[in-house]
């Protein structure tokens, strides 16, 4: 739970893209932490529409859900600064969806649908289980965990997904479980950290030594600063597959190197590898042929300048 300027790899891993599509939802929120800063919590209710999809609003107001966490941060250095530290947290949710067993009669984004593009910002989402007919609602848990040693900083997060279906109106009845996570390493070769924030129970902005730069010197020469470097890898897993539904399993290996040049803006470098098993049933511009296997891979940069 993260604002994406802070992200250490360009995209988020296949399980977050796919139990939270877009992240655009309205709702309202409300947060809290206990004095000593140890404990942090959040509920609230959104609707399960996609404005970012559709446009407008579309179906009913049931068809929204309940979503809390409860994070704690048993241990924080504060003699170093904040160097060394470890979170953990609990989260779900409970979704009413919009059941309706027709694909033409009710186009909105109110349905059980879950799919993910391959940690890259295709048009093609190669992950999918189409609209789940029949869905009544679903349920969602996730479990997140961060370790942070000095330069040194292991993250990970794993997610159930439960669908349950009408058995009535000729749909296969069986309830659906999908499920994902990932863990990563990253380090930093010039020594920073990243940063965490206890009252929201995030990771903060990363904050350089020294700025890059190049300067003349009055007496002559040039003066240098070269920023901040790390490196990372991130393993992630995603499985859709259940019952009648075939949205697909899938792998990938990320390897990244961010290059900060200050606290606001960054270079980003990901090579991604990763394989596809049983995938193609998404309905993207681009479709790959159902039920085909195979790998891929991905070379991506990012400059980024926020304020």
């Amino acid at each position: 739970l993260n604002s994406s300027r802070h992200n250490v790899f360009a995209e988020r891993p296949l399980a977050v893209e796919t139990f939270n599509e877009d992240a655009r939802r309205t709702g309202v929120c409300m947060y809290g932490y206990s004095d000593n800063e140890v404990f942090h919590w959040r509920y609230g209710a959104f609707l399960l529409e996609n404005v970012s999809r559709d446009g407008r609003y579309r179906g009913d107001f049931d068809e929204a859900g309940l979503y809390g966490r409860l994070a704690i941060s048993p241990w924080y250095d504060e003699v170093s600064g904040g160097r060394g530290y470890y979170h953990c947290a609990i989260v779900g949710s409970v979704n009413q969806t919009d059941a309706d067993g027709s694909l033409d009669t009710d186009q909105n984004a109110n349905e059980a649908r879950f799919r993910t593009r391959p940690e890259a910002r295709s048009d093609s989402r190669w992950w999918n289980t189409n609209r789940i007919l029949g869905a009544d609602g679903y349920q969602q848990l996730g479990l997140e965990s961060v370790l942070n040693i000095g330069a040194l900083q292991i993250t990970g997060e794993y997610f159930g997904n439960w669908v349950q279906r009408d058995p009535l109106g000729g749909f296969n009845g069986d309830d659906l479980t999908f499920h994902g996570g990932y863990i990563y390493a990253n380090y930093f070769l010039t020594g920073e950290h990243i940063p965490w924030n206890r009252r929201a129970g995030t990771i903060d902005r990363v904050k350089p030594f020294e700025n890059f730069f190049v300067v003349d010197r009055c007496c002559g020469g040039t003066g240098r600063g070269w920023g901040a470097l790390s490196m990372a890898f991130r393993y992630s897993y995603l499985d859709l597959s259940d019952s009648d539904i075939r949205g697909g399993v899938g792998y990938s290996c990320a390897y990244g190197l961010n290059w900060y040049w200050t606290a606001y803006s960054k270079l980003q470098t990901n090579f991604v590898w990763g394989q596809v098993e049983n995938g193609g049933q998404g309905q993207s511009a681009t479709p790959l042929p159902a039920g085909v296997d195979g790998d891929y891979t991905i070379l991506g940069m990012r400059y980024m300048i926020d304020y």
